[in-house]
């Protein structure tokens, strides 16, 4: 992922109000070793039930405001985030709503998924699996899960974009 300014990430969000754009904190940009992600995701350090994911897409960086839902998944249930498809406990995987882009999302429209909770698939797919018959180059392993979360990212994303 190319690195991103303060500036290009406000700038970058289709789904938010002008409130909730100026209540957003943004992360430590200094510390994100950016070539090592697909997408930058945070969750808001005053607000927790808000989360913001922010990627580069056709050539420029596409923000998206999420909100985790209220309830948790049971313990002992498991599931697996959409993004970077990797099972894991159920409280570490949170249905996120995105508010649609435009009218419609004023309107109460929203598109949802489940998302890891700590927004952290990046750092997921990278996990490198031991080498195998099955997977004899584990750099090629994380290449391919890469490139299918950034394909889910994109679907979810023209979700959010689409009027309703």
């Amino acid at each position: 992922m190319q690195a991103l300014t303060e500036a290009q990430i406000r700038e970058s969000f289709t789904n938010i109000t002008e409130p909730e754009l100026e209540r957003m904190t943004l992360p430590g940009l200094h510390e994100i070793v950016w070539e090592d992600r697909e997408f930058l995701g945070w969750r808001d350090a005053h607000a927790i039930h808000r989360g913001y994911i922010v990627y580069w897409r056709e050539g420029r960086p596409i923000g998206l405001l999420i909100k985790a839902a209220g309830s948790r998944t049971r313990p002992g249930i498991s599931a697996m985030c959409t993004l970077c498809r990797t099972p894991r406990p159920g409280v570490q995987v949170t249905l996120f709503t995105a508010p649609r882009a435009g009218q419609a999302g004023i309107d109460g429209s929203t598109v949802g998924t489940y998302i890891c909770s700590d927004l952290g698939c990046s750092n997921l797919i990278r996990i490198v699996p031991p080498k195998s018959a099955m997977q004899p180059d584990p750099d090629a392993v994380i290449a391919t899960r890469a490139v299918g979360l950034t394909t889910r990212l994109d679907s979810f994303t023209q979700s959010v974009l689409r009027a309703s």
